[in-house]
């Protein structure tokens, strides 16, 4: 992990690129903290499950009780059929085969098989952990000794000392042909021409770090954070004294309010979506799991290090 020092920034963006959820910028205090250096890793989350036994929420049926709560009163109850482990998964496109980039909910789908039956992980012990819902992130979390970060010490850690820069590494927006992070090289969703290397993730560390020596803190997999969600929750916060440690608490464990999302993912496009920002956010719910989500952990406890 990498000790992020104690400091008063700003939060959110009120620039050309900022989107509705980002503002107003705003003054906030955030205390020092440890953050992982680099997202969880598949052998990471392994071992997790060797240790505890944890089964996933991609990895069991859908009660038919969490459906139905998403969905308008009145409607009717979906197939039985439809009650099985699955999860989302972004279908990459195939232009020779007529195949357009799409998501689809994927029966199998789970963080063993990221993209289906037939897909693995053996080859990617060192590619962050992808198909875990919000519980699963928290539950390994709690298991590590750690948590997750809010919104707030995220932001602050992602910038890298930055603080008034758009981008994790700077000013300039990325290079299409030398991307410093694992995004959607081409024009979303018909062609990604990955000239990195790479379609979905990345291995950890495969690009540069920030000035505070984290990785991917911009693409490769959206991370999960503490906080409950809520687009409008920077509203009339502008030229307000610096708010301290802010957080954004769920009503409880189990509610299915959004959750928060942040740094985006190796589907980030410049013509589609540009939350690879610092200040960028989004939403899902806690039971969602996708195969461009994952997460890293916070401890909020334990010594600073040596100052000499």
């Amino acid at each position: 992990m990498v000790w992020i020092p104690s400091g008063t920034g700003v939060q959110g963006s009120d620039d050309d690129r900022a989107l509705p959820e980002e503002r107003p910028a705003h003054a906030l205090h955030v205390s020092g903290f440890w953050i992982d250096r680099h997202e969880v890793t598949n052998a990471e989350f392994a071992r997790f499950v060797r240790a505890t036994g944890y089964v996933t929420t991609s990895e069991l049926p859908t009660p038919l009780e969490r459906i139905m709560l998403q969905l308008p009163p009145g409607s009717p109850e979906p197939d039985p059929s439809a009650l099985v482990a699955a999860s989302a998964v972004f279908i990459m496109p195939d232009p020779q085969l007529g195949v357009p980039g799409g998501w689809d909910y994927v029966q199998g789908a789970d963080w063993r098989h990221p993209e289906g039956p037939g897909s693995s992980i053996e080859a990617r012990g060192n590619h962050p952990v992808v198909q875990v819902s919000w519980w699963d992130a928290m539950a390994y979390a709690a298991w590590a000794g750690k948590q997750l970060p809010t919104e707030a010490q995220w932001e602050w850690a992602a910038r890298g000392g930055l603080l008034d820069a758009p981008y994790v590494w700077g000013f300039e927006p990325p290079d299409r042909e030398h991307p410093p992070l694992n995004m959607w090289q081409g024009t979303f969703p018909q062609f990604n021409a990955a000239k990195d290397g790479y379609l979905a993730t990345a291995p950890v560390e495969s690009y540069a770090p920030n000035g505070y020596g984290l990785y991917d803190m911009a693409g490769n997999v959206w991370e999960w954070c503490a906080d409950a969600f809520d687009p409008h929750a920077y509203r009339g916060l502008a030229n307000q004294p610096a708010l301290e440690d802010p957080f954004q608490a769920p009503i409880d464990a189990q509610d299915l309010a959004p959750r928060s999302l942040r740094g985006g993912s190796f589907l980030c496009s410049d013509n589609f979506c540009t939350r690879y920002r610092p200040s960028a956010r989004t939403g899902n719910t806690p039971d969602s799991a996708t195969n461009h989500t994952g997460f890293r952990c916070v401890k909020t406890s334990g010594p600073e290090p040596s100052r000499k």
